[in-house]
């Protein structure tokens, strides 16, 4: 399934564990989304240059040596802080930022005296291509502007010379080697118990998310083999795909709760539609009045301010694109927030159903937490989950991939932005008026959630603690103390909503859920 829909203005399957392929095989899939006319960014002119081109990009961008060489170009993403380009507009791009590390009010050191004995990753699939409605969306825009205007000048110059090249759906090279960073630093956080052990890897079914989690794996064992470790003889790791499937039970991807699946958009699209009313029409004046007879609508404003993601990701480098310039650090701040309306009334508290999409893999991690068998009747696959081969219980390191509006969906049933308040959609919103809370915050591309289970000196049961790309989120749903930290039985007891199944009983009920969604809607303001 898409990680979006098409704008808003004008029974159980059973899979078995599969190896996936090496580091050869990914090596040839990072070439092909590189330098294939069928592949994603086909930008590289062919010849004696694109041959060399390929011998050494395949080597630092399909992870070749961690040394770097003089050839190297300067990248703006890295390990363990992610993207740093630009970063007063670029952590404002909404679920199209490229993970960045947020700050963190609590330190997301492992606090002396405690040692980590579990670590739960759940992540977002890395940077990729739009959807491919969008993708054709944005490139009509681009059609007309380019049919229309005739004088390209200031900051729009480069639309002179601009062609819409970009594919769809498909994970981007940059997107790759971020997920090979997100490995090496998954093991580098929890390198003791990653020497003696390599991740339990699920993926929802959709390619850009298996890739990912691929890419993701070569990132540990890289880590692992520079580490001393072993040989470890287990890579390339089993991964348990979970089709995505109209019907199939997928605990990383909705689908299953007809009633939110039939009126889910219409609560995010009355948040959205509301708040452009407020900023767009000054940006389309403005781009209007540079593009003379471009004639450029609302919705064609705020899809050129896609473009500057996604076209920075698509780059090599991830250097900045040019459209990132068409517009201020302010309008990038409301676009920002545009985005987290989508989010938070499309799959986050501000939806009535929306948490409860979340409800099946957050009783999956309380199993993993306490070592005994899922109970749900929700969304998980029982025939997977009964199966201590498909669903293991006694791991210590799990990694899941997904996607933003699955995660948002698991955060609202996990209770981690409780303290948030109803988001506006009449003014913006800082992240601190909602304390801590954005997309680009919680499900940039290549997001991360760390789950992770300590023991502490001194206390009687087991700590728990929650890391949202970076940040320490403070667990007061549950009492969590100074450093950020919930006795184990205190986290699983703040479940409760997600243990009894959430609003599940809200998903088949017809007009009754109808109803009830359309009242989370009317209330947006």
């Amino acid at each position: 399934m898409s990680d979006e829909e098409i704008p808003f203005l004008a029974a159980d399957s059973q899979v078995s564990p599969r190896p996936r392929r090496g580091w050869e095989g990914l090596k040839a899939w990072c070439f092909d989304r590189l330098y294939s006319k069928n592949g994603i960014n086909w930008k590289i002119p062919m010849g004696l240059a694109a041959i060399a081109a390929i011998t050494i990009l395949s080597w630092m961008i399909c992870g070749g040596s961690t040394r770097g060489s003089a050839t190297k170009p300067e990248s703006c993403d890295t390990v363990h802080q992610g993207y740093q380009c630009d970063p007063d507009i670029s952590h404002s791009w909404g679920q199209y930022s490229a993970y960045f590390n947020v700050p963190t009010e609590i330190s997301s050191d492992v606090p002396p005296g405690c040692h980590v004995t579990f670590a739960q990753i759940l992540s977002r699939h890395g940077g990729r291509d739009p959807t491919q409605g969008k993708s054709t969306l944005y490139a009509e825009i681009i059609d007309k502007i380019k049919s229309h205007v005739q004088d390209f000048r200031g900051d729009f110059a480069f639309l002179g010379d601009y062609s819409y090249t970009l594919g769809a759906d498909k994970l981007t090279a940059f997107g790759a080697q971020q997920m090979v960073n997100s490995g090496t630093a998954f093991f580098t956080r929890y390198k003791d118990l990653s020497l003696q052990s390599v991740p339990f890897v699920r993926a929802s079914g959709q390619e850009r998310v298996i890739d990912s989690a691929e890419s993701f794996d070569h990132g540990f064992h890289q880590a692992k083999i520079l580490a001393g470790g072993s040989e470890d003889k287990q890579y390339p790791y089993d991964i348990i795909i979970i089709p995505e499937e109209p019907g199939s039970n997928n605990t990383l991807d909705h689908g299953l709760c007809t009633a939110f699946e039939e009126t889910n958009r219409n609560v995010s699209r009355t948040a959205q539609v509301t708040f452009a009313s407020t900023f767009a029409p000054s940006i389309t004046d403005r781009l209007n009045a540079a593009l003379a007879g471009a004639n450029l609508t609302d919705q064609d404003s705020i899809f050129l301010m896609d473009l500057c993601p996604f076209e920075t990701i698509a780059s090599i480098t991830g250097r900045p694109s040019p459209f990132c310039n068409l517009f201020s650090q302010a309008e990038w701040k409301k676009y920002d927030y545009y985005q987290t309306l989508g989010k938070y009334y499309g799959y986050g508290p501000g939806n009535p159903l929306g948490p409860t999409q979340g409800t099946g893999f957050v009783n999956e991690l309380v199993a993993r937490l306490t070592g005994k068998a899922v109970r749900d009747h929700t969304s998980v696959n029982q025939t997977l989950d009964s199966d201590p081969t498909t669903f293991p219980l006694d791991r210590t390191l799990y990694a899941d991939f997904s996607h933003d509006n699955d995660i948002t969906a698991v955060f609202g049933a996990l209770g981690l932005y409780s303290n948030t308040p109803k988001l506006s959609t009449s003014h913006m919103m800082t992240v601190e008026d909602m304390k801590g809370y954005s997309a680009a915050c919680t499900v940039p591309f290549a997001a991360r959630a760390f789950i992770e289970k300590m023991k502490c000196e001194g206390a009687e049961e087991e700590m728990v603690r929650v890391l949202v790309n970076g940040r320490v989120i403070p667990l007061g749903m549950c009492g969590g103390d100074e450093l950020g930290r919930c006795g184990i039985g205190a986290f699983v007891e703040s479940l409760t909503f997600a243990r009894e199944g959430g609003r599940w009983d809200m998903c088949f009920v017809g007009g009754a859920g109808e109803k009830e969604m359309e009242k989370g809607g009317a209330e947006v303001s």
